[in-house]
């Protein structure tokens, strides 16, 4: 039993709670250990209901036209914002992030796409005339959404905001890890007067929720958003219906610095796009390029700046980093670190072990790592942790090479004169390059190159994601 305030009863269907029949997965909370609530186990026959739910509910939904569509967006968000506090302590309770961080970034970046999206809805050509064709664009019909547990109001929002503006209905699929917020959302959108089911939640894990929905023929789409590994699967899963998959997946940023670069604010930026959210994003820059004979100047910056990242308990508003999502993930963070220097790596911040005086809870210490080798384990594998790696490089050619010699292209950063930078970041591999710490813009697309997955959010590109094309000849 738990005495905690959140409690899930059972599965969102229909408009509705729904008992799960298989037994419960308990939500633990990272900091502590303890059972902080238990979330339905579910089933195939529970994606069934889900499905089935949201397929009765597609025609109605895709029939309101977008203003109405995108009016019930701004009804959620006024939902959202009035459970703000909620909402944050559920998600620090659930995944570890430090209260402070879950009443800003872990709440404002949703509601920012949320707005962003509804504001789509006038000017978007949902028609258009080429030649003697009309060309309409259209809801795909039910889609899957499945996500992980480092952002858990922000990953399904990014999802929820542009299928349903576009007319679609959904079944989600939060982590299991992470589920609090879910309920949370399916009652918004219950008070917002989004119709039974359009808006759908089972709860459960990957190879039972996740592959039901995936296999499933009445689902038409699946949004996915987690490792690459999972993202494989999913597409050979839906490969048998040939539905659409659109995946985010995982990353391995680096930040370039270049030699005109002001050093101080790219190391800053650096560290702290290293670090934020205990480095478990997937858009995080863990490499950070500097130029070979800098390399000193650099480590004494980035080792000054760690500093202030302070670990703690999550609850304590002061606190800057918290633990990591649950203790299997720390135990897999902490490895690559005492890997790291069992091969030799030098070590000048952090390393293996919980840090002082925290002696249970999934805590790591924050790590940098200088002259990595480019080709190692901590420069090529997704650590998701608070590990950075400097690598030096000799010249722009070998940092441009560096920086895309992973198999992930999500996002990279470069510091430098801004046209130098400009040029730079025109020959990275990756989907989105932010130069000299350029700020957040959720209008601009978002996703990855290579093994970082396919598809994008935000804006019109991820409304685009989720409508279908028809060409009408007269």
């Amino acid at each position: 039993m738990t005495s905690s305030a959140f409690t899930v009863t059972g599965h969102w269907i229909g408009g509705g709670i729904v008992a799960g029949s298989a037994g419960t997965l308990p939500v633990l909370n990272p900091a502590t250990g303890d059972l902080v609530a238990e979330v339905p186990a579910g089933t195939s026959a529970d994606v069934d209901r889900a499905v089935a739910a949201a397929r009765a509910a597609f025609p109605g939904w895709a029939a309101t036209g977008p203003a109405e569509r995108a009016a019930t967006l701004r009804r959620i968000a006024a939902g959202l914002a009035a459970r703000q506090e909620e909402i944050a302590s559920a998600i620090t309770a659930e995944m570890g992030s430090p209260i402070a961080m879950s009443r800003t970034a872990q709440f404002a970046f949703p509601m920012a796409v949320l707005e962003s999206v509804a504001g789509l809805a006038d000017d978007f050509s949902w028609t258009e005339e080429i030649g003697n064709s009309l060309i309409v664009r259209e809801p795909i019909g039910v889609v899957a959404a499945i996500t992980p547990w480092n952002f858990p109001l922000q990953q399904i929002v990014s999802k929820l905001a542009p299928a349903l503006l576009a007319g679609n209905t959904m079944v989600f699929k939060p982590s299991e890890n992470a589920p609090l917020t879910a309920r949370i959302l399916a009652e918004v959108t219950d008070a917002a007067a989004l119709p039974a089911g359009v808006f759908n939640v089972v709860y459960g894990t990957g190879p039972v929720v996740g592959e039901a929905l995936s296999a499933h023929p009445d689902v038409d789409m699946i949004s996915f958003t987690g490792s690459t590994r999972a993202g494989r699967r999913i597409s050979a899963v839906a490969a048998g219906t040939v539905k659409r998959v659109a995946l985010e997946l995982g990353g391995k940023g680096a930040n370039i610095i270049l030699d005109d670069a002001d050093l101080p604010q790219a190391v800053a930026t650096g560290v702290m796009m290293a670090f934020a959210n205990g480095g478990q994003v997937c858009g995080a820059w863990p490499r950070m390029l500097v130029p070979a004979a800098r390399q000193e100047e650099v480590v004494a910056l980035a080792v000054e700046a760690a500093q202030r990242f302070t670990v703690g308990d999550p609850n304590t508003e002061t606190t800057v980093l918290g633990p990591m999502a649950s203790e299997a993930h720390r135990q897999k963070v902490d490895g690559y670190i005492a890997r790291g220097v069992a091969e030799g790596t030098r070590l000048v911040f952090g390393g293996p072990g919980r840090p002082e005086g925290l002696a249970t809870g999934a805590y790591v210490r924050p790590t940098i790592f200088a002259a990595v080798d480019p080709r190692s384990a901590l420069a090529q594998e997704e650590i998701f942790g608070p590990v950075l790696t400097i690598i030096p490089y000799a010249d722009e050619e070998e940092a441009v090479a560096i920086a895309n010699g992973t198999e992930y292209g999500l996002t990279s950063g470069v510091f430098g004169e801004p046209e130098h930078a400009l040029a730079v970041a025109a020959r990275l591999r990756v989907g989105q390059v932010d130069i000299n710490g350029g700020h957040w813009n959720p209008l601009a697309p978002f996703g990855g190159y290579k093994q970082s997955g396919n598809g994008r959010e935000f804006g019109r590109f991820g409304l685009e994601e989720f409508l279908e094309t028809k060409s009408i000849q007269r």
